[in-house]
């Protein structure tokens, strides 16, 4: 059965068409897309222009449990490292419940800020005491739950963490729940499998960083991958920090990326998260490999990572998608905001991400996110195109900061100046609507079922 929605102006692949007739058969794949036409009889007419939705590409999700807790002065200095102490003493209290009612009210959230689908990189397997659950998967089935539930699209990055630091170092008491042997990951992948392809979930590996894997667990982790799930993503955590940097060099004698790119197969099957800190040479190299950058620019100013070099990344045609990581930020068009304005601050130019092909910055913004959101979460949801999901976002014209504007200018005025309120309006997400007149079916039940979870979790405090 085809299903339609029509209208006034969408935001396709190839730039901003106008009234436009969008066919999705029933698993929500997009059959056929067409502009310039009239509204067929009895077909949803959509209220405000559709622009694709975005693929959050990297995603803690228990981390939404202590948002906003962290802003404190805790030492002379504080930096990554002192707030991934505060981090891990969350992390120790967590059980399969409140990580599912967390993620239910961090997936209704997304997707009532734009986002249709996520990555999530979890390492979270354990529990407190750091034993194996009785059943080993418990924990990600309490994920794929809640994107159930919530009715988002699901990338689930199950996290090869085994050590502290570079040389295979003992991990830490804080880490207990996240280790994981390698034989130990590759049979929790044959487990969720199954589970995820009955949801339409893509399934792939996280090696959590080069400091948390040696290079023997790393190559044979990626060939048992191989092995169950050819064509699964692969994301890592990169030269995210200066002492990771300095730590890789001090052990190998190169930095992160380059170590990377010389050891291991990087390709188009890649998200290289963060990513921050690489010479030109890394950056060129690292772009013309087919990787994906997972940028993640709210956590990085949140954590004092420091600023990606967009301009240094595009010289070799990086593709490049954005993520709400340690989610201090649920809000998709504010991504791309600080994501143009920290570019900005280190240029002391205006619009970088515009080019000569698209000189909206918004609409670039929108179009290359989408793109590399979707390599990396090896999903079709790479916009609206006919093969693709349709998952799509209605913004609201109504609105004050877009009320009277064009699309193109209204999908501006979305990411610019809406001042964190929602311009959003309807979220489709796989030709269903999730999200209506701003609001998921789920907003109260699920901010209840976190606000529950989330004061039982603080009460350390």
């Amino acid at each position: 059965m085809i299903k339609q929605a029509w209208t006034e102006a969408a935001l396709l692949p190839t730039g901003w068409a106008k009234r436009v007739l969008l066919e999705w058969q029933a698993d929500g794949a997009l059959a056929r897309i067409q502009a310039d036409c009239d509204a067929p009889d009895g077909c949803t007419v959509l209220p405000g222009p559709v622009i694709p939705g975005m693929p959050n590409l990297h995603s803690h999700a228990f981390q939404r449990g202590f948002a906003g807790l962290t802003e404190f002065r805790a030492q002379d200095a504080d930096s990554f490292w002192s707030w991934r102490d505060l981090m891990y003493r969350f992390a120790a209290r967590i059980q399969p419940q409140q990580l599912e009612a967390i993620a239910t009210w961090l997936y209704v959230e997304m997707l009532e800020a734009g986002y249709t689908s996520v990555c999530e990189f979890h390492y979270l397997h354990h529990d407190p005491a750091g034993r194996p659950y009785a059943e080993p998967q418990a924990l990600s089935q309490a994920l794929l739950r809640a994107a159930r539930r919530a009715g988002i699209g699901m990338t689930l990055l199950p996290v090869l963490y085994q050590h502290s630091n570079f040389g295979g170092r003992a991990p830490t008491e804080g880490q207990r729940r996240f280790v994981q042997s390698t034989d130990d990951m590759l049979r929790l992948l044959e487990r969720l499998l199954p589970e995820c392809q009955a949801q339409d979930a893509q399934l792939g590996l996280a090696p959590h960083s080069l400091r948390a894997v040696t290079p023997t667990s790393l190559r044979e982790s990626l060939a048992g991958l191989d092995a169950i799930h050819p064509a699964a993503p692969i994301h890592i955590h990169i030269a995210e920090q200066t002492k990771e940097v300095d730590d890789c060099i001090a052990w190998s004698g190169r930095r992160p990326v380059q170590w990377l790119l010389d050891a291991a197969p990087v390709n188009e099957r890649w998200c290289l998260v963060h990513a921050t800190h690489m010479t030109g040479d890394e950056a060129l190299a690292a772009a013309r490999s087919g990787a994906v950058a997972g940028l993640c620019p709210t956590t990085e100013a949140n954590l004092g990572d420091g600023i990606f070099d967009l301009a240094q990344w595009r010289q070799g045609e990086g593709r490049w998608g954005i993520g709400s990581d340690s989610h201090a930020c649920v809000n998709a068009a504010e991504e791309l905001m600080l994501l143009e304005y920290s570019q900005r601050l280190a240029t002391r130019q205006r619009n970088i991400i515009a080019d000569e092909a698209q000189p909206q910055v918004a609409t670039a913004s929108v179009l290359a996110a989408v793109a590399g959101g979707a390599q990396a979460a090896g999903r079709p949801v790479a916009g609206l195109a006919p093969g693709q999901s349709a998952d799509f976002v209605v913004l609201d014209a109504r609105h004050v900061a877009l009320s009277g504007l064009d699309p193109q200018d209204m999908l501006s005025a979305h990411v610019f100046a809406s001042a964190r309120s929602s311009a959003v309006r309807q979220v489709w997400q796989a030709g269903n609507c999730r999200v209506d007149d701003g609001r998921h079916a789920l907003h109260d039940d699920a901010a209840a079922g976190f606000t529950a979870a989330r004061s039982a979790l603080t009460q350390f405090q």
